[in-house]
């Protein structure tokens, strides 16, 4: 009889592909809903110069709550939300490379490894404009700017909303740098999210396969994924923060060489400089990694095709 602690994982061809996408974008909708306000904070955290604003996570939030309201935590959202593509592309190409990889080798840390990595590379080529526009946004404060743009006012001194800040600040990225402007930090990216989505998917599974030899066999899958998902998160956060704190200068302040921000990140601020930021990611990607590691292996739990339903435990 099947041991109920073994783990099996779902692959693309077990899934229903129309159930699989439908539930998938809802999904990613909610958790981006949930988790953006400490993503705008990381980068605020992240581009400032020491502690001249903030002094931390919270003592952000309050800052920004108290100048701008619950809206001030939302800025660039309507913009972040086109990066639902990107999403989708991930969860696909990462899904048909482990397909691809099972040709070559059965080991379940090799095929995460190459699919986690090959995912990140195509979702960033498609993320790295939207996060560029939305940072951009996020770095809006009122009557004052963090990054290189400002946003204008209207003639009647109030702000310009929604879309109108999204042209508003495209058309100065235009200006300053044309086309390239909007894949400043595109190499940076790859070097932040490449590896840290190709040890996050080796990482989730060694957990929880831990967790399973620990846990009894009763226990549900379904709770020790959802504990082994943050702990990969925070393991993956500690070993490529320094490289998103590069990522993000780059990107806000226009910076043209990953090396000169390197440089001038250690001369300001010293080694503590590349950690800047890192307890907001590890906030914001704790509950938002439960949701998606919930979400995610309910969601191919949904969709698996009706004759595979049976075989396969919660």
């Amino acid at each position: 009889m099947e041991d109920k602690r073994n783990i099996q994982i779902i692959e693309w061809e077990h899934l229903d592909k129309k159930k699989f996408y439908v539930f998938g974008v809802a999904m990613t909708m909610m958790i981006r809903v949930s988790v953006y306000p400490f993503t705008l904070i990381r980068t605020r955290l992240q581009v400032q110069k020491g502690k001249s604003l903030y002094h931390g996570t919270f003592d952000a939030f309050i800052k920004i709550l108290r100048a701008d309201g619950v809206a001030g935590l939302y800025r660039g959202f309507l913009v972040n939300t086109f990066t639902l593509i990107s999403g989708q592309c991930y969860v696909t190409t990462y899904e048909l490379t482990r397909k691809f990889v099972a040709d070559y080798s059965q080991s379940n840390t090799v095929k995460s490894l190459v699919a986690g990595g090959s995912a990140s590379l195509v979702a960033q080529s498609i993320t790295v404009p939207i996060d560029v526009v939305s940072q951009h946004l996020m770095m809006q404060r009122k009557g004052e700017k963090m990054g290189r743009f400002q946003v204008r006012g209207n003639p009647e001194g109030q702000g310009v909303v929604a879309f109108g800040q999204t042209k508003d600040i495209i058309r100065q990225i235009l200006r300053a740098d044309g086309l390239r402007g909007f894949y400043r930090g595109y190499v940076a990216s790859l070097l932040t999210y490449i590896p840290n989505s190709a040890v996050w998917w080796p990482f989730y599974h060694f957990y929880a396969e831990q967790l399973s030899s620990l846990c009894p066999k009763e226990c549900p899958h379904i709770v020790f994924q959802a504990i082994s998902g943050p702990l990969a998160a925070a393991t993956a956060s500690i070993l490529t923060n320094p490289m998103d704190v590069i990522r993000t200068r780059v990107q806000v302040e226009g910076k043209n060489s990953i090396i000169l921000t390197f440089r001038q990140l250690m001369a300001e601020e010293g080694p503590w400089g590349l950690m800047k930021g890192l307890s907001a990611r590890i906030i914001s990607a704790t509950p938002s990694t439960i949701v998606i590691v919930v979400g995610y292996e309910s969601l191919k739990k949904l969709s698996l095709r009706p004759e595979l339903v049976d075989s396969r435990h919660w």
